[in-house]
């Protein structure tokens, strides 16, 4: 039996400003598998721990690969060799920097400039490693499966189990659950000022991290693997 029933390839800040923010903000340090207290922010329409109860559980990151279970006839231990070896392919990727911004309803962190070489990296993860992925269950595909989904994201669900992969891949650093549009103004306009300092010029992109979700339901940090050889 696997250690963790879901296993995923995540970015991670690496230990300083930004990651202590975002453990705090969103109550969980995947890192240290702990619960962080929320900070003090004047001016949010409803409590932090309302508005970010749905990313709590993942912890602050950036999706490369989607969570999965793992495939039958393969481990934990197989899949990290795999990913340590799908980092050393690849180069750290530099970003112009991340902004804040709303995304599909909820606010995230998202990259400035030109994100091809991040948009290779995380495809290289879903198709690299998709030997490791069990088939999602019909359960699975249809809560995945909604009407507002393109062709191209149905054909995703279908061949990869998540629908914004490949094309529809946009990374972000999710920081709130979905939020009227009047209410996500207002958050937006509380957090702006605290991570103006904090957002990174140039974004660097330096490992590849694998999180677990235990049995607590909440995803932790396994491992880091630096990119490049």
């Amino acid at each position: 039996m696997p250690d963790h029933s879901r296993y995923a390839v995540f970015y991670a800040p690496p230990p300083g400003a930004l990651a202590d923010f975002g453990a705090a903000w969103l109550g969980w340090d995947a890192a240290d598998g702990a619960c962080r207290s929320h900070p003090v922010i004047e001016g949010l329409p409803r409590p932090v721990e309302d508005i970010t109860e749905t990313p709590r559980k993942y912890g602050f990151h950036g999706t490369l690969k989607p969570p999965f279970r793992l495939a039958a006839g393969s481990s934990r231990a197989a899949l990290e060799a795999d990913l340590a070896a799908l980092a050393e392919r690849h180069a750290p990727v530099i970003l112009d920097g991340l902004m804040l911004a709303r995304l599909g309803g909820f606010l995230a962190l998202v990259p400035e400039g030109d994100t091809t070489d991040l948009s290779a990296l995380a495809a290289d993860c879903v198709r690299g490693l998709d030997t490791h992925r069990a088939p999602p269950s019909h359960a699975e595909l249809e809560k995945r499966r909604h009407d507002g989904l393109t062709p191209a994201q149905q054909g995703n669900l279908d061949r990869w189990g998540y629908p914004y992969v490949m094309e529809a891949f946009h990374f972000h650093l999710t920081l709130t659950g979905r939020l009227p549009r009047a209410e996500a103004k207002t958050v937006k306009a509380a957090l702006a000022p605290l991570l103006k300092q904090l957002l990174p010029q140039p974004f660097r992109i330096g490992d590849l991290c694998l999180f677990g979700e235990a049995a607590d339901g909440r995803f932790h940090i396994l491992t880091r693997h630096p990119l490049g050889p």
